[in-house]
């Protein structure tokens, strides 16, 4: 295999520096990995990852290489790679294909390098390593089954299943509904809002904001930016996508009961400041809603992929100019508009972006790492399928955090036990 790929290995003592500041507040992955490192349940395995390379991803990376295997990695964006954690892991004995900055074509390559080792687990986000494996079968020979980080990715998964193209059992961390509660809320609620502010400077009190999509994502954001003191508007489809128990009127609805304004796109685009995508979908803001918005606008994207704002039709009829890191100006019908990220994700795009809070990674990565566990554990038993997380994982990591928190709650009495089980009539 070639070494590993990394823009600077000169840069590794910063990248030590960064991963035991991460590697300090993250006591439920530490544990894990010191219990992996006894048990070594991953001994003589491959894992390929495809996650956002920072320091929070480093930790999780060090904790499988502690339980035994070769890990290879790469970045699941082009734009999310932190050089120094890149060559600090290179340093210690994992292979990385990644450097802050890859063009699409370098992305794609380092995605094919890691599928070319052919490793027996994978751990990806947004599914491009998966769906890269599917296209070239002698990649799939060693695969025991996969997990999948974000929401994007289960999408895309559960298309492949349906399809029948799934020839795998994938673990969907993103569905554990403790990850849903600190990370999708939380953490992109936070990433996103201090992305903005790192990126623009900008005051954020008082700004008329929109997100668009109100699921667990957008929730999160929305409150952040309320909390910030900016007034906030929710933009959501009439439509249902995938679950017919929750449509967008649903969310909609409890978006204007959260207390915020609810608007269409079309009107939404015509009075605010800033504009925050989280849909997973394409061109929710289109070219028309960027034609409609007011001079100074800023556009940003908190969805895995950089679809959701249609910035190719937009290049067709603006003038585009490197403002600073992370900040594009498009000039167009003698206004300008402010795109974040190359429309990538606004809050791991580097060096503005830096992704979830310690803590919270602390717990998505604890998930992370159990379900690969729980693969090894299960293996040839599992279903091609997707898979939700375990119900012991999921409740286990909850736990934990809540007792690291000096937080242990009691356990109900026999008598109280007993009584719930009565309602089952």
């Amino acid at each position: 295999m070639d070494k590993s790929a990394v823009k600077d290995l000169s840069l590794a003592p910063k990248g030590e520096k960064e991963f035991l500041w991460a590697y300090s507040n993250m006591p439920l992955l530490k544990e894990i990995g010191k219990r992996f490192g006894k048990e070594r349940p991953f001994e003589g395995m491959k894992i390929g990852v495809a996650l956002h390379l920072e320091k929070k991803t480093a930790v999780l990376l060090y904790a499988l290489k502690e339980g035994g295997a070769e890990v290879i990695a790469t970045s699941c964006n082009p734009l999310t790679t932190d050089d120094r954690i890149a060559a600090y892991l290179a340093s210690i004995g994992i292979t990385v294909y990644a450097w802050a900055g890859e063009t699409k074509k370098e992305y794609d390559e380092n995605i094919d390098r890691v599928a070319s080792a052919k490793p027996q687990i994978v751990i990806d986000d947004g599914a491009d390593l998966i769906a890269l494996m599917y296209k070239n079968k002698e990649y799939t020979a060693n695969l025991i089954g996969a997990c999948e980080e974000t929401t994007t990715g289960v999408i895309r998964l559960k298309a492949m299943e349906s399809e029948g193209k799934l020839a795998l059992p994938v673990i969907a961390v993103n569905n554990a509904y403790s990850k849903h509660l600190f990370d999708n809320y939380y953490g992109t609620g936070q990433s996103t809002v201090e992305a903005v502010m790192r990126a623009t400077n900008k005051l954020i009190a008082g700004k008329k904001v929109v997100v668009v999509g109100y699921g667990w994502c957008g929730k999160g954001i929305a409150q952040r930016f309320r909390g910030m003191g900016a007034h906030v508007t929710v933009v959501e489809a009439g439509y249902s996508f995938s679950d017919k128990a929750v449509s967008g009127y649903h969310k909609g609805l409890q978006a204007l009961y959260d207390g915020f304004e609810v608007r269409n796109m079309n009107d939404a685009c015509k009075i605010c400041d800033i504009f925050i995508t989280a849909t997973g979908n394409k061109s929710v803001i289109s070219l028309e809603h960027l034609k409609l918005m007011k001079n100074g606008a800023i556009v940003a994207n908190a969805g895995h992929f950089n679809v959701e704002i249609d910035i190719e039709s937009l290049e067709k009829i603006a003038k585009r100019k490197r403002i600073k890191e992370n900040i594009d100006a498009y000039e167009f019908n003698g206004k300008t508009v402010y795109l974040l990220a190359e429309g990538r994700l606004v809050n791991l795009a580097q060096p503005t972006g830096q992704g979830h809070p310690i803590e919270i990674m602390d717990g998505s990565f604890a998930i992370q790492a159990l379900c690969c566990e729980h693969l090894v554990n299960m293996r040839g038993k599992l279903k091609p399928k997707v898979h939700d997380v375990p119900f012991d994982i999921d409740e286990l990591v909850a736990r934990l955090i809540l007792e690291n928190h000096g937080v242990k709650l009691e356990k109900p009495t026999k008598e109280q036990i007993d009584y719930s089980k009565s309602w089952d009539l």
